[in-house]
């Protein structure tokens, strides 16, 4: 009895401690069950399926609130308690190891992609994005706008915008008439190529001249694989993770080292962690009853069971990759192991 007794009793502090997690697994089965009989039994309209997700919307408005000082203050925190001589003796090998995984696990990805194929077929009927023209990148643009975004012009902006590059086909004004020998210019952004134009073509300044007469256009103009490209720059809606992320491991580093000068921002911030995780537990206790809203209106919302089948895929690429990771930990030592016996 005694032993059945502490069983229960263990039992009951599990639970009790995994409450939250169960009840959130719980309101994911809910909610596709609710969303499956409002779909088939109700017809809702618009504004009703509006009123309907409404818990839902509220439960993604409170982890919008709370992102950005969670991330604000904890990152200010570690920083600030960070041993740097520590740091630099381990400094090189987190970063060996966190490239190598990061390696490993985009090659998996791209593997688990390739194999299962999310989102195909594509029905060019449903909408997916086909109409559109598509946006014209390029790895340099993206590597670029990392680095601005890594050192924001604004901190306050960063908070709801990032940079982001964009190429808009633009056309090279046009030569007068005349007898103007070609010039061969060279042109360098994703190849290399020379091209034979009737002008002469300056990037300093953006000048074409042709006997004497002068052109002048407003943004950089380059020539890839014969079209024209225009390179603006734009602010977009969204937040800034990586900026606030670099300014505020400086600011927590640069506080750490200002002894008692600092001890008073050390603080603030402590409490401003402490008072943030407390807001986030409120947070996760609503989380079950939104999540059951939020499933239900998406699958209301469903016009085809082809996305249901695309999402269903895509969660069995995710929970693929994750079963391939699983190991992932004891593998490190599973081949020094063999190497030592190797040896």
């Amino acid at each position: 009895m005694e032993n059945g007794g502490r069983g229960c009793h263990r039992c009951w502090g599990s639970l009790k401690k995994n409450l939250c997690l169960i009840a959130t697994i719980g309101a994911v089965i809910l909610g596709i069950v609710v969303g499956l009989l409002v779909r088939e039994y109700a017809s809702l309209s618009e504004l009703h399926k509006q009123y309907f997700g409404f818990p839902g919307e509220i439960l993604m408005r409170m982890l919008n609130m709370v992102v950005l000082p969670l991330i604000i203050s904890s990152i200010i925190t570690g920083a600030a308690a960070l041993n740097l001589q520590a740091l630099g003796s381990v400094g090189l090998r987190v970063v060996i190891c966190y490239l190598s995984t990061t390696a490993i696990a985009v090659c998996l990805g791209i593997t688990m992609v390739t194999a299962i194929r999310p989102g195909f077929p594509l029905d060019p009927d449903s909408g997916g994005g086909i109409g559109s023209a598509p946006e014209v990148t390029a790895a340099t643009d993206a590597m670029l706008d990392l680095l601005r975004n890594m050192v924001p012009e604004n901190l306050l902006g960063a908070c709801f915008q990032q940079y982001k590059t964009r190429r808009k086909e633009a056309d090279l004004p046009e030569a007068p008439a005349g007898d103007v020998s070609p010039t061969p210019v060279p042109v360098s952004i994703a190849t290399l190529s020379w091209q034979n134009i009737s002008h002469n073509y300056s990037t300093e300044g953006q000048n074409y001249s042709t006997e004497g007469q002068n052109y002048s256009t407003e943004g950089q103009n380059y020539s890839i694989e014969g079209q024209n490209y225009s390179i603006e720059g734009q602010y977009y809606d969204g937040t800034n993770i990586m900026g606030l992320i670099v300014f505020c491991l400086l600011f927590g580093l640069t506080i750490g080292r200002m002894g008692e000068r600092g001890r008073v921002l050390v603080e603030f911030f402590n409490a401003l962690n402490e008072a943030t995780m407390k807001i986030v537990q409120i947070v996760m206790w609503y989380m079950p009853f939104g999540i059951v809203f939020l499933i239900a209106v998406r699958i209301v919302e469903v016009e085809t069971w082809d996305m249901v089948q695309k999402l269903g895929l895509f969660m069995v690429t995710v929970l693929s990759g994750y079963a391939a990771l699983a190991d992932w930990p004891s593998m490190p030592a599973s081949f020094c192991h063999c190497c030592t016996w190797r040896l």
